[in-house]
């Protein structure tokens, strides 16, 4: 069957630039003609050379073995309103395999200015079942494991498993201290982000570090500044954007992360400033 699958994969192989790429109507017909699922025929692609072209864009950045890496990680994904939403999205385009979808609550109608899993169609809907959905219909290869739950200390250990870097997309204080403290007692890897208005921040933290504790102590009141100065829709798109970019350094091990640092980013002014944080 090996040699078979290859000798069709050449067939129906392009070339572009002197690059083999295979597009998204061929891999479908390997998928057919090999009962292969959408990721099994990525990676069978990517393993003998040949690049999926939905992912030619990606190529310069990412690489053939970063590809393959990719579709063979895990992240999960804590909150998926306006900031965690975004995240999703990129994260399908990107290729990651496997996305854990965690957040318990439904649409309302004022998550329709910003949150990108949102529409008039799905209010009242589970937000990590509208993120399985919105994957499915941009990247069968991604796997997405919704839980409408709430994240506790109790339930963490098991949501999480498998994860290799987890995204802090929430809007409560005292739950992103919670996910801080589970995914360091857990060896992951978390990307914080948190917007207010026209304002947003960025910043990863590795297991040992103080983190979120340096910046907002121990005890924090429920919510921050978001409250009075709301939500609107490019600031958690730019927020999410970086956040994603954490992640992809993180998964392929190149670039420098901001730890230690976190990115503070004021659109209203023009203004970016790194905050040194910790050590």
């Amino acid at each position: 069957m090996e040699k078979d699958f290859k000798a069709r994969l050449s067939a129906l192989t392009e070339t572009i630039d002197g690059l083999k790429v295979i597009t998204l109507s061929a891999l479908q017909t390997l998928e057919r003609e090999f009962n292969l699922s959408r990721r099994e025929a990525e990676l069978a692609a990517l393993e003998a050379g040949v690049l999926p072209r939905r992912y030619l864009r990606s190529y310069g950045t990412v690489g053939i073995e970063g590809q393959i890496k990719l579709l063979r990680s895990t992240v999960a994904v804590v909150g998926l309103g306006g900031l965690g939403g975004n995240v999703v999205e990129a994260l399908a385009r990107m290729g990651v395999g496997r996305i854990i979808a965690v957040d318990g609550d439904t649409f309302v109608d004022h998550n329709l200015n910003r949150q990108l899993l949102s529409s008039e169609a799905v209010l009242t809907q589970s937000k990590a079942e509208a993120a399985r959905a919105r994957v499915a219909a941009i990247n069968p290869a991604v796997e997405v494991v919704p839980h409408s739950t709430n994240l506790t200390p109790q339930n963490m250990e098991t949501i999480l498993r498998g994860a290799e870097v987890v995204v802090d997309a929430l809007d409560r204080l005292p739950a992103r201290l919670m996910l801080q403290d589970g995914a360091q007692r857990l060896g992951i890897p978390m990307v914080h982000g948190a917007i207010a208005g026209y304002v947003g921040q960025v910043m990863t933290i590795l297991p040992g570090d103080p983190g979120l504790h340096a910046l907002y102590g121990d005890e924090v009141p429920a919510q921050g500044a978001e409250v009075e100065l709301g939500c609107p829709a490019a600031t958690p798109m730019m927020v999410a954007a970086w956040q994603v970019q954490e992640v992809m350094k993180i998964l392929l091990g190149r670039g420098e992360l901001l730890r230690h640092r976190m990115l503070f980013m004021d659109a209203e002014w023009g203004t970016i400033e790194v905050l040194k944080m910790g050590p």
